[in-house]
């Protein structure tokens, strides 16, 4: 008796159509299933202090919004925690966040003087 030959199925991938735009060759091809690592984040910021005053940028929860530093986090990405404007407390990459003025004290908050003259 003689053996069969044997025979597989043709693959699934035979019947894909070629890609016309974003070739993994091009340069600007960015797979959508790759995460993107911003190196910058490594980088410890000398700038920023406990009690300053920063702006949370970013993509996230509180991104736009003011607040304080309470602390600063040393580790392998250097991080700050911060209370935002309305009392949340948050942990954030220093390379988040952005320094912004204290604001100036409004002219209601100090006390009237009264001169001592006639």
């Amino acid at each position: 008796m003689r053996k069969r030959k044997v025979t597989y199925p043709v693959a699934r991938t035979a019947t894909k159509q070629p890609r016309s735009a974003g070739l993994p060759g091009d340069p600007g091809y960015v797979r959508s299933t790759v995460a993107t690592i911003n190196l910058a984040a490594l980088d410890i910021r000398d700038d920023l202090k406990v009690g300053h005053r920063v702006r949370i940028g970013g993509g996230g929860l509180y991104a736009g919004e003011f607040a304080v530093v309470e602390s600063i986090l040393s580790g392998i990405i250097p991080a700050a925690m911060v209370r935002t404007e309305a009392g949340k407390t948050r942990r954030v990459r220093t390379v988040d966040l952005e320094r912004v003025a204290a604001p100036a004290p409004s002219a209601s908050a100090e006390p009237e003087r009264v001169s001592a003259e006639g």
